[in-house]
C-alpha cells in the first residue's frame, strides 16, 4: 500500500509541474487559442492540488475503520 502512495504522489508531483511548465508556456505564446488554453491550466493547476486533498481526506475517513481493525488483532 505504502508503495503504491508513493507512486501516485509522484505522479500527481510530476502532473502538477507539468501544469506548471504549459501556464508558463501558454501565458507567452501569442495565439488565438492560446488564451482558453491558459485559462484552462490555470484553472487545472488550482483545482487538481484541492481534488487531491478531497480524496485523500475522504479516504482516510473511509479507511479508518481499516486500519484499527488491524492493530487489534495478533
Amino acid at each position: 500500500m505504502k508503495k503504491s502512495k508513493r507512486v501516485m504522489a509522484l505522479l500527481g508531483a510530476i502532473l502538477l509541474i507539468l501544469l506548471y511548465v504549459s501556464t508558463f508556456i501558454f501565458a507567452f505564446v501569442d495565439h488565438s487559442t492560446s488564451l482558453g488554453l491558459l485559462n484552462a491550466s490555470i484553472a487545472a493547476t488550482i483545482l487538481l492540488p484541492v481534488l487531491l486533498y478531497i480524496y485523500t481526506l475522504f479516504y482516510r475517513i473511509s479507511h479508518k475503520n481499516d486500519s484499527d481493525d488491524s492493530h487489534d488483532s495478533p
